[in-house]
């Protein structure tokens, strides 16, 4: 039986001119994570992370703190487990606004109402990747990752709404429905950094823990959301 760990990108810089770059408290989330691995003795056998900046910034941050670990330089990358495109999301709004809310209450009030509009099967023409396109790529990715059922711990560096999508999926048991209702509540509650772990074996793939933040236990200045 082997394990997959989710691992959730540090926060990301959502008020800067690049929001893929991430900010000194999400540097330090993966520290911490990178620590807190170490001192469980939890060392993954193998590391994947998504193609964006940030996924590429919190493996750095982690696996630099974690001994034994492969070197954040030579993990592969795997496009397939990226977030979907938040910015084309509110473009595809049937009104957008001319411009965005600048506080992070107001910017994400309004991409939970974009998320909303996305996820109706009647809008998907609107977006280069539909929100149907998004579940069948992440579905893939975790199919793919987990086919061999090998032993040991893979770590994959992601993003909250395909950890939320993955979780939401092996919940629901097979029932879209629930699972795009389970996806919208789980989404929004994702910590950076967090940790959601799955053990893959002869039953298949189970999940066993969700967004597990005990690492930022009495670090309030570093539990986010966003």
């Amino acid at each position: 039986m082997g394990q997959l760990l989710l691992v959730r990108h540090g926060q990301a810089s959502w008020d800067a001119d690049d929001y893929d770059v991430l900010s000194p408290t999400g540097w330090e989330q993966g520290r911490v994570l990178g620590r807190a691995l170490a001192a469980r003795g939890v060392v993954p056998d193998r590391v994947v992370r998504g193609s964006m900046r940030r996924h590429r910034e919190t493996a750095e941050a982690a696996l630099g703190e974690l001994p034994g670990a492969p070197a954040a330089a030579q993990v592969p990358v795997d496009p397939a487990w990226d977030e979907f495109d938040h910015v084309a999301v509110l473009d595809g709004m049937p009104e957008p606004p001319t411009e965005a809310p600048t506080d992070k209450r107001g910017y994400q009030a309004l991409l939970e109402e974009a998320l909303e509009s996305w996820m109706l099967p009647e809008h998907a023409d609107r977006y280069a990747e539909p929100f149907a396109a998004f579940t069948g790529r992440v579905d893939e990715a975790l199919r793919r990752t987990t086919q061999d059922g090998a032993p040991g711990t893979t770590a994959v560096v992601t993003s909250g709404g395909v950890i939320a999508w993955v979780t939401a999926s092996l919940l629901a048991d097979g029932d879209p429905e629930l699972a795009t209702r389970l996806w919208r509540k789980l989404n929004v509650v994702c910590v950076n950094s967090g940790l959601t772990r799955l053990v893959v074996g002869r039953r298949g793939t189970t999940l066993v823990t969700f967004n597990d933040h005990a690492h930022l236990d009495g670090l309030p200045e570093l539990t986010t959301y966003r």
